[in-house]
């Protein structure tokens, strides 16, 4: 078995990998894993935007307050103190290394989305803006001591003692294990969008990370939370495509099948509520009108303005038979953001020693029940930093979970064979937007199944398979556990938000 030796392995080549790569490279030797080529991840398709209290009016207090606010009383206070006051250091960090945000009269362009109180969302090249991040990260990776190894797929974390030294993996997905040894190992592998039907996600989001270290025994924390964009394109022909909330922070308009603007008779806020609350209100929309989706209407807008300000929107739609300047644009909800992950602390150290996590695959507790919009690009950046800064610092004051949740849940008899459709299936109406106690027993019972009938091994869409079966099971199971609705989770059996379940759900193999 072939083996190397580095300083630093990056799982992930997203704006989490590549900024804790170039951060890292400073102080030692960096190997990038990733199984696809090195721009495929979730922040190249992150249309709203960055955001971060640098406008005149406002203040990282207020950003502070509006993350709580949008988490419903399960963020982590300190990781929010910190991601609000050292957001506009983390924007000034980007422009040094090359970003160029959007400007309007000499002025850096901030723009509004839901639960924001004000304009405080930086975009780059209009709707563009994680691209373009992705690629100046990506274009500064070509460093002497970075080794950037794509179509890699990494089967499993080596353990020693008790701490994680390194990874295998798959080259080209297949074949022999090649051994991969560092000191310290993070994981940025993103979300697992992959498990639903409909995603804005790529479909390179099948959750390794949580599930890689959730087998080699970390915890993972609020597997529940999984947040559903409520306006993905749903266009006979073309794929699921994020229309991002900028465009209703614009001023764009929520209509259902009868031309009715409804989001004001849910919520306060209007179109720009919190996420979880529109995406359910678009669902009893369509139901309750027969539909299989609804519009958002920008006609009303100038045409020029709309253009210019989206224009991957504008070009997307555009090239699928739709002007979204002259015709309403068919949306509907798709999963999107996974709020759980793999349980850190505020320096992204795991409760495995030698294993930090940054990124959608971490959980902070920084977003609660439901992550406020544009705070995950900014996630990324401030939590970077100090997963790198902690590794220069020796020793290991990880988190430990005060009680841990076991999986209860019995193979089902008529689970049949897995596959990446059925799965997807049974997740999005199971595990879904609207969920119950019948179905989540259901879906648990059947990845309890799957897994206990996995083989071992395979290549790499047999282990992307397996790692999707370990999430699907941890979500169905720490919705089962949470007897209540919040945020992004909600139960018909319990409709309402309970103060018995202001804790947060762990579950961890070794208690298994």
């Amino acid at each position: 078995m072939t083996t190397q030796q580095y300083d630093y392995i990056v799982i992930g080549s997203g704006i989490a990998g590549l900024y804790s790569a170039l951060l890292a490279v400073e102080f030692g030797s960096v190997l990038i894993l990733t199984k696809g080529g090195i721009a495929d991840c979730n922040t190249q398709y992150a249309q709203g935007g960055i955001a971060a209290a640098v406008g005149p009016e406002d203040s990282p207090n207020y950003h502070f307050a509006d993350t709580l606010a949008a988490g419903a009383g399960l963020c982590n206070e300190e990781a929010a103190r910190i991601l609000a006051e050292q957001g506009p250091q983390a924007i000034s960090e980007l422009v040094r290394l090359g970003v160029i945000f959007d400007t309007a009269d000499g002025e850096v362009a901030l723009g509004r989305e839901a639960a924001h109180r004000m304009p405080r969302v930086l975009h780059a090249g209009g709707d563009a803006t994680g691209a373009r991040i992705e690629l100046t990260l990506s274009s500064l990776a070509h460093h002497s001591r970075i080794h950037v190894q794509e179509y890699t797929t990494t089967s499993r974390l080596l353990v020693e003692g008790g701490r994680v030294v390194g990874v295998a993996g798959l080259v080209n997905g297949e074949g022999d294990e090649v051994e991969y040894l560092a000191t310290h190992t993070i994981l940025a592998t993103g979300g697992a969008g992959r498990l639903y039907r409909y995603t804005t996600n790529p479909e390179v989001t099948t959750g390794d990370g949580v599930a890689l270290a959730y087998q080699a025994g970390a915890a993972v924390m609020d597997m529940e939370f999984y947040q559903f964009h409520p306006t993905a394109l749903r266009l006979p022909g073309a794929p699921p495509f994020l229309i991002t909330e900028a465009m209703r922070g614009e001023g764009a308009v929520l209509r259902n099948a009868h031309g009715e603007a409804f989001m004001t008779g849910y919520h306060p806020q209007g179109d720009l509520a919190p996420r979880d609350v529109v995406s359910r209100s678009l669902l009893t929309e369509m139901r309750r009108t027969g539909a299989g989706n609804v519009v958002l209407d920008a006609t009303h807008m100038p045409s020029e303005r709309l253009a210019a300000r989206f224009p991957s929107i504008y070009n997307f739609c555009l090239t699928h038979g739709l002007d979204i300047t002259r015709d309403p644009i068919p949306v509907s909800p798709a999963a999107h953001y996974m709020m759980g992950g793999v349980l850190t602390n505020t320096d992204g150290e795991t409760t495995l020693p030698g294993l930090y996590a940054c990124g959608e695959v971490a959980c902070t507790g920084l977003h609660g029940a439901n992550r406020l919009a544009s705070n995950s690009l900014l996630e990324t950046v401030v939590f970077g930093q100090r997963v790198v800064r902690r590794s220069l610092e020796g020793g290991w004051s990880g988190p430990w979970p005060e009680g841990v949740f076991p999986l209860e849940a019995e193979p089902s008899e008529e689970a049949g064979a897995p596959s990446i459709e059925g799965l997807q299936a049974l997740n999005w109406s199971n595990v879904g937007i609207i969920r119950s106690r019948e179905g989540l027993e259901e879906a648990a019972g059947v990845f309890a199944a799957w897994e206990a009938s996995a083989p071992e091994g395979g290549d790499r869409g047999d282990r992307e398979l397996a790692n999707m079966v370990t999430l699907g099971r941890l979500m169905a199971e720490s919705a089962l556990v949470r007897q209540e609705s919040r945020g992004a989770h909600f139960r018909t059996d319990f409709p309402e938000t309970s103060e018995a379940w202001l804790r947060h759900t762990v579950f961890m193999k070794q208690a298994d």
